[in-house]
């Protein structure tokens, strides 16, 4: 049983969850060598040579941009931050990209989204620090707080703010149903949930 009648704010990842953006991870990490079992920022962070942290953090930004300058929209995301805003939810989006990276693919797709949290603006996912300054800035408590995203990060993520979880599932990520409250495999699922709750403000069950 998963109540959404309290929630006032919807979060989201921002690459592979509101926008596809084509980002090739293992293409990143053959450029610059890095094992396949570790976060990329996670593995910068113990690199010893500060000229190669600020290396690979330069490789990770030219690949975050040129996605962010071809992004699309994933199928339904516009339509469902449209029903939020249309019922008077706050949205926010908390992505591991720069904020330029972000920036440009606001502009690019003109996502209407009222706020945006970089790894330049907190701790990178993971890192709870995000869902909370979300929180904060809304000034609502965790239990009025969802977060929606398409990989493990996401669902430790809100697990560790103390957040709800949704996972937007398609792909090889449905091993990561196990660890979210709620699973959609279209965006449309979660408009029509909220949709649903705007009205009737019932009770939701999976």
């Amino acid at each position: 049983m998963l109540n959404l009648a309290n929630i006032t704010v919807v979060a989201f990842d921002l690459d592979g969850t509101l926008i596809d953006s084509r980002l090739d991870f293992p293409a990143i990490r053959r450029e610059l060598g890095f094992p396949d079992d570790i976060g990329l920022l996670e593995h910068i962070a113990t690199l010893k040579d500060d000229a190669e942290a600020r290396l690979a953090h330069q490789v990770i930004h030219r690949h975050e941009m040129a996605g962010a300058s071809a992004a699309t929209w994933m199928p339904g995301a516009r339509e469902l931050l449209d029903t939020l805003h249309d019922i008077g939810l706050n949205t926010a989006i908390l992505t591991r990209n720069t904020r330029s990276a972000m920036e440009l693919a606001r502009r690019n797709l003109h996502i209407p989204i009222d706020l945006t949290l970089t790894r330049e603006d907190c701790a990178p996912k993971p890192s709870p620090d995000g869902l909370e300054k979300i929180a904060d800035h809304f000034d609502a408590k965790a239990s009025q707080l969802i977060y929606v995203g398409d990989f493990l990060f996401d669902l430790q993520t809100a697990k560790a703010a103390g957040v709800l979880s949704c996972l937007y599932r398609y792909g090889d990520n449905h091993r990561f149903a196990k660890d979210a409250d709620l699973v959609v495999d279209h965006l449309n699922e979660l408009a029509d949930l909220f949709a649903k709750r705007g009205s009737t403000k019932q009770t939701i069950t999976e």
